[in-house]
């Protein structure tokens, strides 16, 4: 069976995929089990520039197909921040409860009407020749006042969905993965993996 790099050490975000991606005939495997050590400094502009740059750098390290991705949280009374940046919003190696307490700082005294908000996710596929095609993912949702559930990794204790009266992360992970932008991007990203696989 072929090898899928899926380029992140972060394991919240393997245990997504490797749900995400189960059907696909493939086996997905990470940098630390492939002995890579990268450091890709996310320097793009955009979700596809950042993708663009983890799974081509891994692509050519590992000569294995890879699937990176970026994503971030967009809120709209903070003029779509933290995007791209999400992850260094608090500050670099600032712990999931920093930047969940540095976002409700933020936008303390938003009345919820004007808390709304959404993730996107970009995945890349690369070649280790440097072909990339991407694959696009959004939910909508609002921002808590509260953190609540403990499913999830990031942001997710705050996006709430008023339909569901539920976090992301007090959502069970089919749930979570029919609706989440990164579930809605891997369904893309499947598509094109079965082609290959088939």
């Amino acid at each position: 069976m072929p090898k899928l790099l899926l380029a992140t050490n972060n394991a919240g975000k393997v245990l997504e995929y490797q749900s995400l991606l189960e059907e696909v005939h493939f086996e997905i495997v990470t940098p630390a089990q492939q002995g890579l050590q990268l450091a890709v400094q996310e320097t793009g502009r955009t979700y596809e520039e950042n993708a663009r740059q983890k799974a081509v750098t891994f692509a050519r390290a590992s000569h294995l197909l890879t699937l990176a991705d970026d994503s971030g949280l967009e809120v709209d009374a903070l003029n779509g921040e933290p995007g791209i940046r999400s992850s260094r919003y608090a500050g670099e190696g600032a712990s999931d409860v920093e930047r969940v307490t540095y976002l409700l700082g933020k936008i303390r005294g938003v009345p919820p009407e004007k808390r709304t908000a959404r993730f996107r996710c970009v995945i890349a596929i690369a070649w280790p020749d440097g072909r990339v095609v991407f694959c696009h993912g959004s939910c909508e949702g609002v921002i808590s006042s509260t953190p609540s559930g403990s499913q999830g990794f990031g942001y997710d204790p705050v996006f709430y969905f008023p339909e569901l009266k539920k976090t992301m992360a007090e959502l069970p992970m089919e749930v979570k993965n029919r609706i989440s932008h990164r579930g809605r991007a891997a369904r893309e990203a499947l598509r094109i993996l079965s082609g290959l696989a088939s």
